[in-house]
């Protein structure tokens, strides 16, 4: 041990030492004194100003690990040990106070007791954090409260119920054999506890030889919770299924495993999958030797076999029951899937697949299974029709876990080459997907589809991704079949280095998200636009002399003062004044042409000139009685032409073809042939272009009443299903 001074950085003094590596130094309160945590389990206060050692203690658990002081006014000390254990010593009498075994599952890492306070708070590398009072009788220390999550990194994550209200918490399992439930709206974690071979045996030892292998799958079911146990799990390695108790918050009371599993001929065999039926009184479990046997929930007992002798050849790949007791659909390696009949056991139904089965996930609510292959495709069947309605092609490796939202409008699939995809189960297409740093293993959806859950390769936390849909709308297509996505970082201690590295790849994407967008001129073959005015500004042309009439001011106009009568104006709804004339007629001529009659607005110059797309902006500028006075200064008799008329039509014809603004342009069309119906019925020329403006106009119409239609039927399915599944 040395003294250093930490502002010349030099050493001041060197201790003799001790016959062992020093572990863990801690100040004592006392001036001069140290407290030092020997590997041979040795705890030595030291005085370092006189280089003499007060007191020395000894634990008999191994290396010390971690010591602290109490500063509440009992001269205390902490120290913690490699195995768990806390020993509690009594300076003033120089003797052992207390003991609080089993603090955690692995060395006490970290130990503090709070300034003044009779509290402290221990860590360990068990993924848990745990504050402690000192009220017992003996002077020892309780268990105040506890945070805490999985030792080792979790394997399946599942939401609990399939209502709102119970949906709030997520039920976990993985590689420590410990089931964990994690709220999502609150700071509250809960233990189920671990699984074990012989469960008091464990809670009173705590031997870690009694701990059986990870939790790989479980299931779970809500009718009968509170009357026997409603989970069931399934262990690596391991033809035995354990049974759960969500309501009491412990492992159940029953071990599963049919007798022949005790035979030397499927001594090795382990159960794969597993399910409960709907009413809670049955889980469906399969092996990898090709049985499915049926057990009692409340009994445990033994209620009968699928198939026989084995129900696939072979072995079960995954397993799921319907959602009225009717019927059990296996999956077998071979690549098919078998519909049994639950009351007596017999196959009704054989579906061949094109690739052996790798996971299953059946939604209820809308009977649709979806199937993951071999060839990392999904495919949707439809449980009640008994064939496949949709398959998935995007994924790059194996996929690890399927899961339906709750109305069963998207299909959520993790895969291990790093991406999350959302399917569009309606039309068939990835809509969207995003990449993650480290694979995921297992995904699952709320009741109420605002989160998503997921867990990760080697880690420990389980992570929620919300539902954008549900804040904004947000306009999903179809992604290309070469899609880069994005990868987005995991909250975690590591997670500044993944942010790094894709800085650049996120500066590409922005830039080719840029240079792909697309303006609406560019889309208009493929779809309508609309003009995006207020319904004043089109709705009510057609019933302007109504509104007119209605809005007719009590006391007359009053006449805005005129120019001079030798001041010349131009015509139209603003007052401005004509440019005189510097050049005249090369003829002098006193007979003027009959263009020359024409009073045109800016507006029908515009027209005149073909210049549709400004000619169209400065109508839609104007109110509607500015509109009003606009078309109806194309008539001839009023100062327009049959020329200006016809422009109008090719106008609004320019517009049908190029698919924007469409509502107002059948305002302004609308109004145009009411002002001027009897005008078109007597000339040829007019009503011969309306006759082909009339074919533009249906064919504009049909397009978008067909996208209103499909739009609207969409709309009804997804709001029906909505009501079904809730």
């Amino acid at each position: 041990m040395q003294l250093w001074n930490l502002n010349t950085c030099k050493v001041l003094y060197n201790f003799v030492g001790w016959d062992s590596a020093i572990c863990v130094l801690k100040q004592a309160p006392a001036l001069d004194v140290i407290a030092v945590g020997l590997n041979n389990g040795k705890i030595i206060l030291h005085n370092i100003k006189y280089d003499e050692s007060i007191v020395e203690f000894a634990q008999e658990w191994g290396r010390v690990t971690s010591i602290s002081f109490r500063t509440d006014g009992f001269p205390v000390m902490v120290t913690g040990s490699e195995i768990g254990h806390l020993a509690l010593w009594d300076l003033k009498e120089r003797k052992l106070l207390s003991q609080v075994r089993f603090v955690h599952r692995g060395l006490v890492a970290g130990l503090e007791c709070l300034p003044g306070e009779p509290l402290m708070i221990t860590s360990s590398p068990d993924n848990s954090l745990k504050m402690w009072i000192f009220d017992l009788p003996d002077g020892g220390a309780r268990l105040l409260k506890l945070v805490e999550g999985h030792s080792a990194p979790p394997l399946c994550a599942r939401f609990y119920g399939i209502t709102k209200v119970l949906g709030d918490n997520v039920i976990t399992a993985g590689e420590d054999s410990s089931v964990m439930c994690f709220s999502t709206v609150a700071d509250i974690n809960k233990n189920f506890g671990f699984a074990s071979y012989n469960r008091k045996s464990f809670k009173r030892l705590h031997d870690k030889t009694k701990i059986m292998p990870a939790i790989t799958r479980f299931a779970f079911e809500t009718t009968k919770e509170r009357i026997w146990d409603g989970a069931a799990a399934i262990h690596y390695g391991h033809s035995l299924v354990t049974t759960w108790s969500f309501y009491s918050q412990t492992m159940g009371q029953h071990k599963l495993q049919h007798e022949r599993f005790k035979e030397d001929t499927y001594r090795h065999c382990v159960a794969t999958c597993l399910d409960l039926t709907a009413c809670g009184n049955f889980v469906i479990i399969g092996y990898d030797s090709g049985h499915i046997d049926k057990f009692n929930m409340q009994s445990g007992q033994h209620r009968g076999s699928f198939g026989n002798p084995v129900a696939h050849v072979g072995g079960v790949q995954d397993l799921a029951a319907d959602g009225i007791n009717m019927f059990v659909v296996s999956g077998g390696q071979e690549g098919d899937l078998k519909w049994w009949r639950k009351r007596d056991s017999s196959c009704i139904k054989t579906l061949s697949l094109d690739e052996s089965i790798s996971k299953m996930f059946l939604h209820r609510d809308s009977g649709l299974l979806g199937v993951a292959l071999e060839d990392w495709s999904i495919q949707v069947v439809d449980v009640d029709t008994k064939c496949v309605v949709r398959k998935l092609y995007g994924h790059h490796n194996q996929l690890t876990d399927i899961a339906f939202s709750p109305d069963s409008k998207w299909l959520i699939s993790s895969s291990m080459d790093k991406t999350i995809r959302t399917w569009d189960i309606p039309s068939g297409a990835c809509v969207d997907c995003f990449a993650v740093p480290i694979p995921c293993t297992s995904i699952a959806v709320s009741p109420s589809g605002d989160f998503l859950a997921t867990v990760h390769t080697d880690q420990l936390g389980v992570y929620l991704w919300s539902n954008k849909a549900l804040f904004h709308h947000i306009s999903l297509r179809p992604l290309t079949s070469d899609h880069q996505a994005a990868t987005v970082c995991l909250p975690s201690a590591g997670a500044a280095e993944f942010q790094v590295a894709d800085a650049e790849e996120t500066d590409e994407d922005t830039k080719d998200e840029d240079e792909e967008y697309i303006s609406p001129q560019q889309i208009s073959e493929e779809l309508i636009t609309l003009a995006m005015l207020p319904t004043s500004r089109w709705l009510n042309l057609l019933s302007l002399d109504v509104i007119k009439k209605r809005n007719k001011p009590i006391e007359p106009a009053k006449v805005p003062k005129s120019a001079p009568f030798f001041i010349p104006t131009v015509p139209g709804l603003e007052f401005k004044f004509a440019p005189t004339e510097t050049e005249k007629s090369a003829t002098n001529s006193k007979v003027k042409p009959v263009k020359s009659f024409e009073v045109l607005t800016d507006f029908g110059k515009k027209l005149k000139a073909g210049e549709y797309e400004i000619a169209l902006k400065m109508l839609m500028d104007q109110g509607p009685s500015g509109v009003e006075v606009e078309i109806r200064g194309l008539d001839p008799d009023v100062g327009g032409s049959e020329e200006v008329m016809i422009q109008f039509l090719e106008m609004v014809r320019w517009a049908l073809t190029m698919q924007c603004n469409f509502e107002a342009v059948q305002g302004y069309l609308g109004l145009f042939l009411k002002l001027h119906a009897n005008y078109i019925m007597d000339n040829s020329a007019v009503s011969e272009k309306c006759e082909e403006l009339y074919a533009v106009q249906g064919k504009a119409w049909h397009k978008i009443r067909d996208s209103m239609d499909q739009t609207l039927s969409l709309v009804s399915y997804f709001k029906n299903a909505a009501l079904i599944s809730y």
